[in-house]
């Protein structure tokens, strides 16, 4: 595979694909970096969550609607190849494949609904949008190739993918096609154990494009989106955030599983054992450094606060943990049995208490958990993530506990590891928590001091 060290992985998001001045952009920025590269793309904005209620409408076997979405798909695609593909036969031979998946996905929609059903359907908005951007190049005589990523993306387990299989398949894929600067492939699908066509969930092209990264032994990936990096709080609800130039793999991992959007949650793990550096760009202010992460550590203390919604927090209390040995593991077998992971986790003698994320099971779980001791669920709960390498040495940060005097902070995980201090909180105080931690750790923060 050394013949792929030079090669970038660089992947565009939705919104940098999302209309015809987009998809110029992209190509101007490719047109700026010298090398080979494969490109994994996402659909055009908007389309995914059309394709989604597209399964919905198969659940409900309303073929009119379904019938709707796919000829606004049509427009938006054969309008989108009108304006960027001006040569006839290419626009032809654009619009033919464009009609042809979607004839495709017509054909799918008669099905009854199921895992397999959704999966392919979802996935054909990035195959529609490839090919167009490849033909787009291929128009202004851009030579390149058009992968489907259905022939190399073997992804059988999601959390520990076989980036060496994805490689050979890679491999094989391109030998005999003609030599070029540029593959094109599409992200967010996989072909999983069964040989089914799956995805690597929403917000998965991320991932593919890691996967791929550590696959061909990429000298780098850059992952394009509408933000110029990771910020060290969210922009969204606190003003005057700023870009961190530098993360390490751990603390973008910490962030990114810890509700910072920029990034899907899985995407750095395939690329920290080869130590492949990963840029975070904005795909329409192309010249900001964005943020680089890497193996490396820049500095230490404090860099960035991610809040992650959605979660779940129980409580079990039970006389009988008191001095009982294998408890904790009964109850952590509960969870395993429904593949439901656990965020934070405290205990005392006669009390557990942890959180979730993914309540799919959750009726089940407390079906079983009964069993061990009284139960008390709370919901709408967020997480919020204090980041940094060292985070636990620097003296500064206990600044944070300041902040239980005004937000009743429901739980504390400190020392767990040394980047990482989370609060379990209310949602309604999420940005309360947020904004007061940000004037308490930034704006008033002392230079770090470290034991």
């Amino acid at each position: 595979m050394s013949k792929y060290l030079a090669m970038k992985v660089l992947k565009f998001g939705g919104t940098s694909v999302g209309s015809v001045e987009s998809i110029r952009n992209v190509k101007n920025i490719l047109a700026s970096r010298e090398g080979k590269k494969v490109l994994v793309l996402s659909a055009m904005a908007g389309v995914t969550n059309k394709l989604v209620e597209i399964t919905e409408n198969i659940k409900l076997e309303d073929h009119s609607a379904i019938n709707s979405i796919i000829a606004e798909l049509k427009q938006k695609h054969e309008t989108t190849i009108d304006e960027l593909i001006d040569k006839p036969g290419l626009n032809s031979y654009a619009k033919a494949f464009v009609n042809n998946v979607l004839e495709g996905l017509q054909e799918i929609s008669r099905n009854t609904y199921s895992e397999k059903v959704y999966a392919e359907v979802v996935t054909t908005g990035e195959t529609m949008l490839t090919y167009i951007f490849s033909t787009f190049l291929t128009n202004l005589g851009i030579q390149n190739n058009f992968l489907d990523a259905k022939d190399f993306m073997q992804v059988s387990n999601l959390e520990n993918p076989d980036t060496d299989l994805v490689g050979k398949l890679f491999q094989q894929n391109i030998e005999n096609l003609e030599p070029s600067d540029i593959y094109i492939t599409q992200g967010f699908v996989r072909i999983d154990a069964q040989n089914n066509i799956s995805t690597l969930k929403r917000g998965g092209s991320d991932y593919s494009a890691t996967i791929l990264a550590a696959a061909v032994q990429a000298e780098e990936v850059q992952i394009w989106t509408d933000i110029d990096g990771f910020h060290n709080n969210d922009p969204r609800y606190v003003e005057n955030t700023h870009a961190i130039a530098e993360l390490s793999f751990e603390e973008a991992a910490e962030l990114a599983y810890f509700g910072a959007k920029i990034l899907h949650p899985q995407t750095i793990s395939p690329v920290i054992k080869r130590k492949i550096p990963l840029f975070l760009k904005n795909t329409f202010t192309p010249e900001l450094p964005g943020t680089k992460i890497s193996a490396e550590i820049h500095s230490r203390g404090l860099k960035a606060i991610s809040a992650k919604d959605g979660i779940t927090a129980i409580k079990i209390k039970s006389n009988r943990m008191l001095m009982a040995h294998g408890f904790l593991k009964k109850i952590f077998e509960v969870f395993d049995k429904y593949e439901t992971a656990i965020d934070m986790i405290t205990t005392s003698e006669i009390a557990i208490s942890l959180t979730i994320d993914d309540d799919r099971n959750l009726d089940l779980i407390l079906e079983e958990l009964n069993a061990y001791g009284e139960i008390t669920v709370e919901k709408e709960h967020s997480i919020i993530c204090i980041v940094g390498e060292g985070l636990i040495e620097d003296k500064s940060t206990s600044r944070l506990f300041e902040l239980l005097n005004d937000i009743p902070v429901r739980m504390i995980s400190y020392g767990g590891s040394d980047n990482n201090i989370s609060l379990l909180v209310d949602t309604k105080n999420k940005i309360q928590t947020l904004q007061g931690l940000n004037h308490k750790l930034f704006e008033e923060r002392e230079v770090p001091q470290f034991v």
